[in-house]
């Protein structure tokens, strides 16, 4: 049970605070951390789930149970969030969106992809790809739609979303999910040289993720709000694993798929809660924030998730 913590849940996070203290310290420059994390986030994450998704068994790894566990559970506590910023601290509808979106949004790539993969193998997060697979299209499809609706803007509301879907698009992730299936779906197989070469650059995507990561939180300060971001905090990592662990016990989800989706939804919110937060002005502190905190918190719900999974 402890050892869950010291094997798996702190190699991650000592990553994760060695960029927190060197940027902290003034060793590196927010310039080199951005930098380093466009780097992971634009070019070798991407072609880490290019790889992933071009080698991946499709039928075996896209179960609609485990899709359903997870997006239904995520769903679930995009509404929980909404409804608990309304209702329990009054805020206005638009806010809510923004608090619901924090809820729905896990950080299923840079923390979900490495503890996943330092708890059961590598060979063991083809459940992680196909959420990865889908989880910014249906986040920002939800958390778009409701907010426009809410909105209520006309021409206004269309250009924005068309300009926002045309940017999340565009996005390097999903542009290499996308590639992949291409790869995948032709039968062809990628020529030795380029999977060796395409290897060697994903061998330092997680972990320069990570140590980027936390460099980019240097920047974030929890600030006022409190009750309403430990309320995001608790839906994120209590909340959402909780109902994906029901429903995966439910639909009698492989062991396999059933860790990668208990895991993926226990991860904090992820920068994503705090971009859209930010496209509309809409509790951003509240989001940037609940990513801090929720990222911290995480050392020890993590290790509750998966000491229940053993």
């Amino acid at each position: 049970m402890f050892q869950s913590l010291i094997d798996v849940i702190l190699p991650v996070f000592l990553v994760i605070g060695a960029g927190y203290a060197a940027t902290r310290a003034g060793y590196f420059r927010e310039a080199h951390i951005d930098g380093l994390m466009r780097f992971t986030q634009s070019f070798a994450i991407p072609c880490l789930l290019f790889r992933a998704i071009a080698n991946l068994d499709l039928e075996a790894s896209f179960d609609p149970r485990l899709l359903a566990s997870f997006y239904t559970g995520a769903a679930l506590c995009f509404i929980a969030g909404m409804a608990g910023a309304r209702l329990i601290f009054n805020r206005d509808w638009e806010d809510c969106v923004a608090i619901g979106f924090c809820c729905l949004f896990s950080n299923s790539v840079l923390l979900g992809l490495p503890i996943t993969e330092r708890a059961y193998g590598a060979d063991n997060l083809i459940g992680n790809y196909a959420i990865i697979a889908f989880h910014s299209p249906f986040c920002y499809g939800v958390g778009i739609t409701v907010m426009e609706v809410i909105r209520n803007r006309g021409g206004g509301g269309r250009r924005m979303v068309r300009s926002v879907l045309t940017a999340m698009f565009k996005n390097a992730l999903i542009v290499g999910i996308g590639l992949g299936f291409i790869v995948n779906l032709s039968g062809l197989a990628l020529p030795v040289v380029v999977d060796d070469a395409l290897a060697l650059i994903t061998r330092a995507a997680l972990p320069g993720a990570l140590f980027a990561l936390g460099g980019v939180l240097v920047q974030y300060r929890p600030e006022g709000d409190l009750r309403t971001i430990a309320f995001v905090c608790a839906v994120s990592l209590l909340l959402h694993p909780a109902l994906v662990w029901i429903f995966g016990k439910t639909l009698a989800l492989p062991q396999d798929l059933f860790r990668s989706a208990v895991m993926n939804s226990a991860m904090a919110p992820g920068f994503n809660a705090y971009i859209f937060a930010n496209i509309y002005g809409r509790a951003k502190r509240v989001a940037a924030s609940s990513v801090l905190i929720a990222t911290g918190a995480s050392i020890l719900t993590v290790w509750l998730w998966l000491t229940l999974l053993e």
